[in-house]
């Protein structure tokens, strides 16, 4: 497992995670739910811009492994699907849109697990609807974290509400198009 900037950039984003958690569930004192939010934000949108960070060091610095290129997405995805369950425990995102985001999440890793073992995982390679996916959500949560209003002229939680609805069907449109392009394989694989 080298270790080098990308790489620890990457270890950054999952060891946020359970800062993201605590800022919740521990019981800080005369901490109000204002305060928690702003914080919570905050570790959010640090940990997210992580993940650009680390992939163009990893790029301008030729430090691309593939550990860091199984590691990267693994932390996107724990960080968006954790701050998903804590957003439903807040009331604050729908538990159908939390259900197809994670459940893509989930089904999508699997289906690239599978392809790379039988030599075919570039047929799955992320696409740029994928992308656009990845931005609305790295969007959408921060705004659904911060639930108030932003410099007195964006209600976060509307905007962040309507943003998280459109990943959501981009998300299913992701998956989608994934199936299609891994569906030669699969129904190979059923036979």
């Amino acid at each position: 497992m080298p270790f080098n900037l990308p790489n620890l950039l990457t270890w950054q984003r999952i060891l946020a995670i359970p800062l993201l958690v605590a800022v919740y569930l521990v019981p800080w004192e005369g901490w109000s739910m204002e305060s928690r939010n702003l914080v919570a934000t905050v570790i959010f949108v640090l940990a997210a811009v992580t993940d650009w960070v680390d992939g163009y060091l990893a790029r301008r610095l030729g430090q691309q492994t593939p550990f860091g290129a199984f590691l990267d997405p693994v932390a996107d995805k724990l960080l968006v699907c954790v701050a998903l369950v804590m957003l439903l425990e807040l009331g604050r995102v729908d538990s159908g849109v939390a259900a197809i985001i994670i459940g893509r999440e989930i089904a999508i890793s699997a289906l690239r697990e599978w392809m790379a073992t039988i030599g075919a995982r570039r047929s799955v390679a992320v696409s740029s609807l994928g992308k656009v996916k990845t931005v609305l959500q790295l969007v959408a949560i921060p705004l659904l974290l911060f639930h108030g209003r932003l410099l007195d002229l964006i209600d976060t939680q509307r905007v962040g509400t309507w943003l998280i609805y459109v990943a959501a069907i981009l998300t299913l449109w992701s998956m989608g198009y994934y199936l299609k392009q891994a569906w030669p394989q699969l129904r190979g694989a059923a036979k």
